[in-house]
């Protein structure tokens, strides 16, 4: 596992998709206590860590984990760590153009640091989700357009949200970054009376959710959110659900190494699955 995680990088991605998930680990208290046999043991509690991982992105489709390590927290220094050793590993700063997150607040001051030349794209999916929280569900329809069966209030609730969510994900289903603002722009028109804050909270710093659009459209789908880095964390958080709380940082980072290796070899990245 080790080996895996010092190894050379000889081809930098232009695209680095960054993450954290978060896991319970066993750490000892201090305390100790007397088992049903009479015999002294040392008292471990749970405690949460974060396991952060890097997945690199080519601009001919390829993508592969680089690198994970586990943290107290979502930090600038513990991102900070994570981008040095990536860069003594052989990363070049300079031919990274673009790092995916869903707007970790530790991230920017380790990106301007390490990777200056990387712009930041914020998921899109984290961006719209998020939008959830500022429904106002002002002169909502009583029924509905397709059927005209009259609607309750709360179907008329979850037509409202699947309204805007669509509108909302057609922004960034645009081919091009000029078609992508005036949909923005017709979003706005549309909503902008009826869900003034959902609009707000869309429009708030959408240049970072719109930075993905300076590569070819065929990445478009992989680099716009963290998605790719999601569907892995979500087969680590099925297994990690299994064992609970991991008796050491070690096993964890050692169940980690063993899904990226067979997510590698599930996808025919040879060359990394081999240095499993």
């Amino acid at each position: 596992m080790q080996l895996w995680r010092t190894r050379p990088i000889t081809d930098t991605p232009p695209i680095l998709i960054v993450d954290g998930v978060w896991v319970q680990i066993l750490v000892p208290t201090g305390q100790t206590f007397l088992d049903r046999s009479g015999h002294e043991r040392v008292e471990m509690r749970g405690q949460e860590q974060v396991v952060l991982a890097v997945m690199g992105v080519w601009e001919d489709g390829r993508h592969e984990i680089l690198h994970y390590e586990a943290a107290d927290a979502e930090s600038s220094e513990s991102w900070s760590a994570v981008l040095a050793a990536l860069k003594r590993r052989g990363l070049e700063p300079d031919a990274v153009r673009m790092m995916v997150s869903d707007g970790t607040t530790g991230l920017p001051a380790a990106l301007k640091e390490h990777l200056p030349q990387a712009q930041q794209q914020r998921c899109t999916v984290h961006k719209i989700r998020g939008l959830e929280r500022q429904f106002c569900y002002r002169d909502l329809l009583t029924t509905n357009p397709t059927t005209q069966e009259v609607l309750s209030f709360e179907q008329a609730r979850r037509l409202r949200r699947l309204q805007v969510t669509t509108d909302a994900h057609a922004i960034f289903d645009a081919p091009t970054r000029t078609e992508a603002l005036e949909r923005l722009a017709s979003f706005r028109t549309t909503w902008g009376q009826l869900e003034p804050e959902v609009v707000r909270s869309l429009t708030k710093d959408i240049e970072m959710s719109l930075t993905f659009y300076q590569f070819d459209i065929s990445l478009h789908a992989l680099v716009r959110s963290t998605n790719l880095l999601e569907r892995f964390f979500r087969e680590f958080r099925s297994k990690a659900d299994e064992i609970g709380s991991f008796p050491n940082e070690l096993t964890c980072l050692t169940v980690f190494h063993l899904i990226v290796v067979r997510d590698h070899a599930k996808h025919d990245r040879s060359k990394v699955a081999q240095t499993g």
